[in-house]
Protein backbone atom coordinates (compact mmCIF):
# COMPACT_ATOMS: atom_id res chain seq x y z
CA UNK A 1 0.00 0.00 0.00
CA UNK A 2 1.41 3.33 -0.86
CA UNK A 3 2.03 5.51 2.19
CA UNK A 4 2.80 8.76 1.08
CA UNK A 5 0.54 11.56 1.31
CA UNK A 6 -0.31 12.42 -2.23
CA UNK A 7 -0.44 8.62 -3.00
CA UNK A 8 -3.21 7.94 -0.48
CA UNK A 9 -5.65 10.50 -1.85
CA UNK A 10 -4.29 13.74 -0.10
CA UNK A 11 -4.77 16.00 -3.27
CA UNK A 12 -8.17 14.80 -3.50
CA UNK A 13 -8.28 15.79 0.16
CA UNK A 14 -6.56 19.44 -0.30
CA UNK A 15 -9.31 20.38 -2.45
CA UNK A 16 -11.86 19.02 -0.74
CA UNK A 17 -11.16 21.25 2.20
CA UNK A 18 -10.82 24.62 0.10
CA UNK A 19 -14.29 24.01 -1.21
CA UNK A 20 -15.27 23.48 2.11
CA UNK A 21 -13.73 26.51 3.32
CA UNK A 22 -15.50 28.39 0.04
CA UNK A 23 -18.88 27.16 0.86
CA UNK A 24 -18.47 28.09 4.82
CA UNK A 25 -17.36 31.91 4.17
CA UNK A 26 -19.45 32.36 1.35
CA UNK A 27 -22.37 32.26 3.06
CA UNK A 28 -22.02 34.94 5.77
CA UNK A 29 -19.95 36.76 3.11
CA UNK A 30 -22.89 36.95 0.41
CA UNK A 31 -26.09 36.68 2.23
CA UNK A 32 -29.13 37.45 0.17
CA UNK A 33 -32.45 38.34 2.16
CA UNK A 34 -32.98 36.58 5.57
CA UNK A 35 -33.86 32.97 5.34
CA UNK A 36 -37.64 32.53 6.31
CA UNK A 37 -40.14 29.86 6.34
CA UNK A 38 -40.05 27.25 3.29
CA UNK A 39 -36.23 28.06 2.96
CA UNK A 40 -35.82 28.17 6.82
CA UNK A 41 -37.62 24.64 7.16
CA UNK A 42 -35.39 23.04 4.15
CA UNK A 43 -32.22 23.80 5.17
CA UNK A 44 -33.52 22.58 8.83
CA UNK A 45 -34.09 19.62 7.16
CA UNK A 46 -31.10 19.37 5.16
CA UNK A 47 -29.25 20.25 8.62
CA UNK A 48 -30.93 17.33 10.27
CA UNK A 49 -29.82 14.82 7.62
CA UNK A 50 -26.68 16.01 6.94
CA UNK A 51 -26.04 15.47 10.78
CA UNK A 52 -27.59 11.98 10.90
CA UNK A 53 -25.56 11.06 7.83
CA UNK A 54 -22.24 12.24 8.77
CA UNK A 55 -22.59 10.95 13.04
CA UNK A 56 -23.75 7.74 11.62
CA UNK A 57 -21.11 7.17 9.21
CA UNK A 58 -18.02 8.50 11.44
CA UNK A 59 -19.62 6.09 14.15
CA UNK A 60 -20.03 2.94 12.09
CA UNK A 61 -16.56 3.55 10.36
CA UNK A 62 -15.28 3.75 13.74
CA UNK A 63 -11.25 3.42 13.02
CA UNK A 64 -11.65 2.71 9.19
CA UNK A 65 -12.46 5.92 9.26
CA UNK A 66 -9.42 8.01 7.29
CA UNK A 67 -9.22 11.48 5.76
CA UNK A 68 -7.75 9.67 2.78
CA UNK A 69 -9.21 8.39 -0.23
CA UNK A 70 -7.33 5.44 -0.57
CA UNK A 71 -8.55 2.41 2.21
CA UNK A 72 -6.27 1.93 5.43
CA UNK A 73 -4.04 -1.01 5.25
CA UNK A 74 -5.91 -3.77 7.69
CA UNK A 75 -8.75 -2.18 7.34
CA UNK A 76 -11.96 -4.36 6.83
CA UNK A 77 -15.22 -3.41 4.39
CA UNK A 78 -18.38 -1.65 6.74
CA UNK A 79 -21.64 -2.03 5.05
CA UNK A 80 -23.91 -2.29 8.41
CA UNK A 81 -25.06 0.64 9.77
CA UNK A 82 -26.11 3.75 7.65
CA UNK A 83 -23.61 2.01 5.04
CA UNK A 84 -27.19 -0.68 4.21
CA UNK A 85 -28.74 2.24 2.53
CA UNK A 86 -25.82 4.41 1.06
CA UNK A 87 -22.15 3.69 0.45
CA UNK A 88 -20.47 7.38 1.27
CA UNK A 89 -22.81 8.57 4.25
CA UNK A 90 -19.87 11.15 4.93
CA UNK A 91 -19.75 12.81 1.60
CA UNK A 92 -24.05 12.88 1.48
CA UNK A 93 -23.68 14.62 5.13
CA UNK A 94 -21.17 17.20 3.35
CA UNK A 95 -23.64 17.79 0.47
CA UNK A 96 -26.96 17.85 2.60
CA UNK A 97 -24.49 20.56 4.78
CA UNK A 98 -23.00 22.88 2.19
CA UNK A 99 -26.71 23.13 0.32
CA UNK A 100 -28.22 23.76 3.90
CA UNK A 101 -25.57 26.26 4.51
CA UNK A 102 -26.52 27.66 0.80
CA UNK A 103 -30.60 28.29 2.35
CA UNK A 104 -29.76 29.54 5.36
CA UNK A 105 -27.67 32.26 3.95
CA UNK A 106 -30.42 32.89 0.82
CA UNK A 107 -26.84 32.87 -0.81
CA UNK A 108 -26.63 31.91 -4.74
CA UNK A 109 -23.04 32.11 -4.48
CA UNK A 110 -22.44 29.31 -1.60
CA UNK A 111 -24.96 27.44 -3.78
CA UNK A 112 -22.87 27.44 -6.71
CA UNK A 113 -20.11 26.17 -4.21
CA UNK A 114 -22.07 23.78 -3.14
CA UNK A 115 -22.88 22.45 -5.96
CA UNK A 116 -19.05 22.25 -7.02
CA UNK A 117 -18.66 20.68 -4.10
CA UNK A 118 -21.24 18.19 -4.62
CA UNK A 119 -19.55 17.27 -8.41
CA UNK A 120 -16.43 17.55 -6.92
CA UNK A 121 -17.08 14.62 -4.45
CA UNK A 122 -18.93 12.46 -6.69
CA UNK A 123 -15.24 12.28 -8.66
CA UNK A 124 -13.86 12.17 -5.19
CA UNK A 125 -16.14 8.75 -4.80
CA UNK A 126 -15.65 7.42 -7.64
CA UNK A 127 -11.59 7.29 -7.32
CA UNK A 128 -12.18 5.75 -3.89
CA UNK A 129 -14.59 3.08 -5.00
CA UNK A 130 -11.47 2.21 -7.37
CA UNK A 131 -9.45 1.60 -4.71
CA UNK A 132 -12.05 -0.24 -2.45
CA UNK A 133 -12.71 -2.60 -5.48
CA UNK A 134 -8.75 -3.69 -5.76
CA UNK A 135 -8.56 -3.57 -1.05
CA UNK A 136 -11.79 -5.60 -1.00
CA UNK A 137 -13.41 -8.41 -3.12
CA UNK A 138 -16.40 -7.68 -2.02
CA UNK A 139 -17.31 -4.23 -2.89
CA UNK A 140 -18.39 -4.89 -6.36
CA UNK A 141 -21.08 -6.78 -5.23
CA UNK A 142 -21.60 -4.51 -2.29
CA UNK A 143 -21.82 -1.59 -5.10
CA UNK A 144 -24.45 -3.23 -7.10
CA UNK A 145 -26.50 -3.38 -4.10
CA UNK A 146 -26.38 0.52 -2.35
CA UNK A 147 -26.96 3.07 -3.97
CA UNK A 148 -23.69 6.21 -3.61
CA UNK A 149 -24.96 8.84 -1.56
CA UNK A 150 -28.75 9.06 -1.11
CA UNK A 151 -30.73 5.71 -0.42
CA UNK A 152 -32.90 4.55 -3.42
CA UNK A 153 -31.91 7.68 -5.49
CA UNK A 154 -28.02 7.93 -6.44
Amino acid sequence: MAGGFYERGGGWVLTQSALMVLVLVGGPLTPGASAEGLRLTLAAALLLAGAGFGIGGAWVLGRNRTIFPRPNAGSRLVTGGIYRWVRHPLYASLMFLSFAWALYWSSWPTALAALVLTVFLRAKAAREEAWLREHFPGYADYAGRVRRFFPGVW
